[in-house]
């Protein structure tokens, strides 16, 4: 049963919680009720044991703390006590984190103080783990502990009064009294009021020393108190003092490129496009690149709302944008869609199919590890039959046809009248791609060779679109998608990963394609790369970081995209993307921003200059002054209980619907990929292990077969092939795809598959005997 959330740690608190703590390599993590207060961390079994067994103890004062993921941290005090930890969210992890700090700096800090103090301080620090609330607690305390001494220093005074005046009547009486029988008793009178009197000033002596030691004793901490209070203040004026001086020079900057003439206030433009000078002091992503969570990426550059005047103005050439981009920026994309002639409403409407809209629920089945190795004892890495367990029930082809998700994107810039403003669409397009991978740690299924997957959305999307996997060694999937409202789409791509320890990166390999047919515009970009974190411990989460060069080969436009990688020490909102929209002279017209999981914006830059330099490495940065930014994209949000659906988003669950006229090679068909998605994952393992195993023995003798008719030095390549040898070729398999011919792309220079008609054709006719038998 899952356990309420703590509270948000305020300083001064008590936090408990519970959290995983790793034991050892048998057991792994294991829950335990962890408290901290007075500065020390504790950890029990239950909440039960609080009374009587602590199983462990470590002091923050000495300890250190650190971050490793988006769950898990470590606390250790040198070696001797070391705490893997990991919270059931990264929420969770990050409350702890701010617990700890807290804990921490407080501790090292009243240690201090006590050290400073020695023994002038009788006292008794208060405890550690509190900040701003334990001072005010301590003062309070301390002024409570001198209110009731000055409170014994007037009754004392008082007493001393009293017995004062009757020691002075008694001496009076005794002036008066003739020398007697009863001066003997006048006189022990004076005597005991002589005692009294001493008694009483002794007590205000002993309070009057208890006061002033205590006084003494707080002064040296308070004065301490003070002189931090002045340091935070000086700290916090110069912090105001930085901020003023930000905000004056971004003030300069604007209104310096508001008078700047055309030629001034273009940046510098290069092959690339016209980006900043910055990005050419990076260096260029490769295949051992690492990503540092304590390395900040710098903003290449710096967005500034325009002058009002030019939401107004036309015919301006300040800027050095025709006057129909001049026009208010909200009336563009209305204008840009009412100007094509063929809308979707003056189509003949028709009944659009009811699809699924749930999956069975992912079953909770535990992974047994040893099972697995115990069957790959003396194999090779790549013939380790990886169990379902780590898949999700969709194969790859239908993973690259989610793609299409938001497809109408697509149709906006087909209708769009500027090559520019298509552009901001394409880019769109390009982002929305990865939505739907931010919760989708499952693996899809490996397509088997000739594995084919149509998605016919013409009557509800406008698109048909057709995947087929050419080849297996690499594995490579061609795809092509043809919309009635005006664009094309097709790619090529072969996946490289790299085991990096804690991480695995996933680069796709491979151009994408988009051609509009009104406009003849062709754009073409490649995917960024995937990082799917915590592979051995921990929980996977994914991430895209890289940059993408979206390219307009009819008009030499370009976008720049950048994927920021997500780093816990970064003040920017997490899964960044920002990019800039430049046409082949390098001159800014557009600035994209936003998150690749959620919305992308963009609004149009109306002037353009050089603005500060950035301090730690003295580049320039570009200051555009932009429009007010508007929204083109935003994420459908998921289905209900898509957490128990593998995260499926709308267009994923109708994915592995069945569908009757579909050719026999179609994923939908794939039964070790049906059994998983209906729970039965053991006769699913059971399934994929005979489906690999037969795509083997075909491809031996599809060798074979190549190896009777081929010329001696040929016979020795393919042998070496058979005998699982690697070659250097691109394509191994000896294959010919079904639906997709080989072609040299002459704008990217790759040699990739293009679609060569005939399926759609023979899906009307039902005629599918030149598929092969791969199920």
């Amino acid at each position: 049963m899952s356990e309420p959330k703590a509270p948000t740690p305020t300083p001064g608190d008590t936090y408990k919680g519970w959290l995983f703590k790793w034991t050892n390599y048998i057991k792994g993590y294991q829950r335990r009720w962890f408290v901290l207060s007075n500065g020390l961390l504790s950890y029990y079994r239950t909440q039960a044991e609080m009374g009587h067994t602590c199983r462990g103890t470590i002091n923050l004062a000495t300890a250190n703390i650190v971050v490793e993921d988006s769950c898990n941290f470590v606390i250790s005090n040198g070696g001797a006590q070391t705490y893997h930890l990991k919270a059931s969210s990264e929420v969770e992890r990050q409350r702890w984190i701010t617990a700890l700090e807290l804990a921490k700096a407080k501790a090292v800090r009243m240690q201090a103080e006590s050290d400073d103090s020695g023994d002038e301080c009788p006292m008794t620090p208060p405890p550690a783990g509190q900040s701003g609330t334990s001072r005010n607690s301590e003062v309070q305390s301390t002024l409570r502990t001198l209110g009731s001494k000055v409170e014994d220093l007037s009754t004392c005074n008082d007493l001393i009064a009293k017995h004062g005046s009757a020691l002075q009547r008694s001496l009076s009486e005794l002036e008066g009294v003739k020398i007697g029988g009863e001066t003997g008793d006048k006189i022990r009178q004076v005597t005991e009021r002589a005692t009294l009197f001493r008694i009483t000033s002794n007590a205000m002596i002993n309070a009057c020393r208890d006061f002033l030691a205590l006084a003494q004793a707080h002064s040296k901490r308070w004065q301490k108190a003070l002189q931090a209070e002045r340091e935070q203040r000086v700290r916090l004026e110069e912090t105001l003092e930085q901020l003023a001086k930000q905000h004056n020079h971004l003030e300069r900057a604007f209104r310096g490129a508001t008078v700047l003439p055309p030629a001034q206030g273009n940046p510098d433009a290069d092959g690339k496009g016209g980006l900043s000078s910055g990005k050419g002091d990076a260096s260029d992503e490769d295949d051992e690149n690492e990503f540092f969570d304590a390395m900040e990426d710098v903003q290449e550059f710096i967005t500034v709302p325009a002058d009002p005047k030019y939401h107004r103005r036309s015919g301006s050439n300040v800027s050095g944008i025709s006057s129909e981009i001049g026009m208010d920026d909200q009336s563009i994309d209305e204008q840009s869609l009412a100007s094509n002639p063929e809308s979707p409403q003056s189509q003949e409407l028709e009944p659009v199919k009811k699809r699924r809209t749930r999956i069975p629920d992912k079953p909770n089945y535990s992974l047994n590890l040893w099972s697995i190795m115990k069957n790959c004892i003396g194999k090779e890495l790549s013939k380790i039959p990886m169990p379902v367990n780590f898949n999700e029930p969709i194969s790859m082809l239908q993973r690259l046809s989610e793609d299409l998700e938001y497809s109408e994107l697509l149709d906006k810039g087909a209708k769009c009248q500027s090559s520019l403003e298509q552009l901001c669409y394409v880019a769109a397009f390009t982002v929305s791609s990865y939505s739907t991978t931010v919760h989708r740690t499952g693996k899809p299924f490996n397509p088997l060779l000739g594995e084919t997957f149509e998605l016919d959305r013409r009557h509800d999307s406008g698109y048909r679109s057709l995947c087929e996997q050419v080849s297996h060694h690499p594995p490579a999937a061609a795809h092509h998608a043809i919309s009635d409202r005006g664009w094309t789409l097709r790619q090529e791509i072969t996946l490289a990963s790299k085991f990096r320890g804690k991480y695995l990166s996933i680069m796709p390999l491979g151009s994408i394609h988009c051609i509009f047919e009104k406009s003849e515009n062709h754009y073409t970009w490649k995917k960024v790369t995937t990082t799917v974190h915590n592979i051995i411990v921990g929980k996977l989460w994914i991430d895209q970081s890289g940059e993408i060069d979206i390219v307009n080969h009819k008009t030499g436009d370009r976008c720049h995209l950048k994927f920021a990688p997500y780093s816990y020490f970064s003040r920017d909102v997490a899964r960044k993307v920002t990019g800039v929209v430049t046409d082949k002279e390098g001159k800014a017209h557009y600035v994209l921003s936003g998150t690749w999981d959620e919305k992308m914006e963009f609004s149009r830059v109306m002037q353009s200059s050089r603005g500060g330099e950035n301090g730690t490495e003295g580049r320039q940065k570009t200051v555009y002054q932009t429009l007010k930014a508007r929204e083109i994209w935003r994420k459908t949000p998921l289905p209900e209980g898509a957490e128990n659906m593998y995260y499926f988003s709308t267009l994923a669950l109708t994915l592995n619907e069945l569908e009757d006229s579909v050719a026999p090679t179609d994923s939908r068909r794939r039964p070790d990929q049906r059994m998983m998605e209906q729970g039965r994952w053991e006769e699913a393992n059971a399934e994929k292990q005979r489906l690999e195993e037969k795509q083997r023995t075909v491809r031996r003798e599809r060798e074979r077969e190549a190896a009777r008719t081929a010329s001696p030095a040929e016979e020795a390549v393919i042998e070496d092939s058979i005998n699982d040898t690697p070659l250097k070729s691109v394509h191994q398999d000896n294959y010919e795809a079904l639906w997709f011919d080989h072609y040299d792309d002459p704008l990217t220079g790759e040699q990739t598959h293009l679609y060569k008609g005939g399926y759609w054709e023979a899906k009307d006719e039902g005629s599918w005997e030149n598929c092969p038998d791969i199920f």
